[in-house]
């Protein structure tokens, strides 16, 4: 019977050695290579050939084992990419499988898990968890709220002047109505008209409600330097 053939990629070499150990006492299994950044797991990839390839995400950077994966599937789309890490947030989950990870596991969950969803990885019979499915849906909807609202944003701000862009840029970065004016000029009065103007484009009672929902969609970031 031939073997599973595993790649660790995880940039804490007590963690890889822990994996290691555990996947060696398997008949069916066998650890091919240890890598302790994104670049090596691809590299050592290409010398190995692994069925399977544990990958932590952050390495190297916070985004390795991401674009580790998306390497990977480039070189070779037969190899599976298992997620295995310490985070559980949403964002993370659906960027993983959107990458191509067959699969993303916890690492405090049972070994029993892990070397499940390695033998079902390396058969194609992996089925999505329902917890998983529950998070991807939940961030998809999240994304398509954003792009909306993005939508939503950028239709107003076709209507914004400059003058007025100005303004909301100082007020998102916390500046005071009275500061507003000091740095542009001008008399209060002059800002609480132009404040006013910007509300009714936004349709809008409070300029804190126009600065939540730059927020939500971080509009202005994408105009700061």
């Amino acid at each position: 019977m031939s073997r599973i053939g595993v790649l660790i990629a995880d940039d804490a070499k007590e963690i890889a050695d822990y994996f290691a150990a555990i996947i060696r006492q398997e008949e069916d299994m066998e650890v091919l290579a240890l890598a302790s950044s994104g670049e090596e797991a691809l590299a050592k990839t290409k010398i190995f050939n692994p069925q399977i390839v544990l990958m932590d995400i952050q390495m190297e950077t916070k985004t390795a084992g991401l674009d580790a994966i998306k390497q990977i599937r480039e070189y070779d789309p037969s190899i599976k990419v298992i997620i295995l890490t310490i985070h559980s947030r949403d964002d993370l989950i659906f960027k993983a499988y959107t990458a191509g990870a067959m699969d993303y596991i916890i690492k405090t969950s049972p070994v029993e898990n892990i070397l499940k969803s390695i033998r079902a990885a390396s058969t194609n019979s992996l089925m999505l968890r329902p917890e998983i499915a529950n998070k991807i849906m939940e961030e998809s909807q999240r994304i398509s709220e954003k792009q909306d609202k993005m939508k939503e944003v950028l239709k107003i701000m076709m209507k914004i002047s400059n003058t007025e862009f100005e303004i909301i840029r100082m007020a998102y970065n916390g500046y005071s109505y009275r500061e507003i004016a000091g740095q542009r000029f001008v008399e209060e009065t002059t800002i609480r008209s132009e404040i006013y103007r910007i509300l009714k484009k936004f349709n809008k009672k409070r300029m804190k409600d126009v600065i939540l929902l730059l927020k939500e969609i971080n509009f202005i970031d994408l105009f700061e330097p």
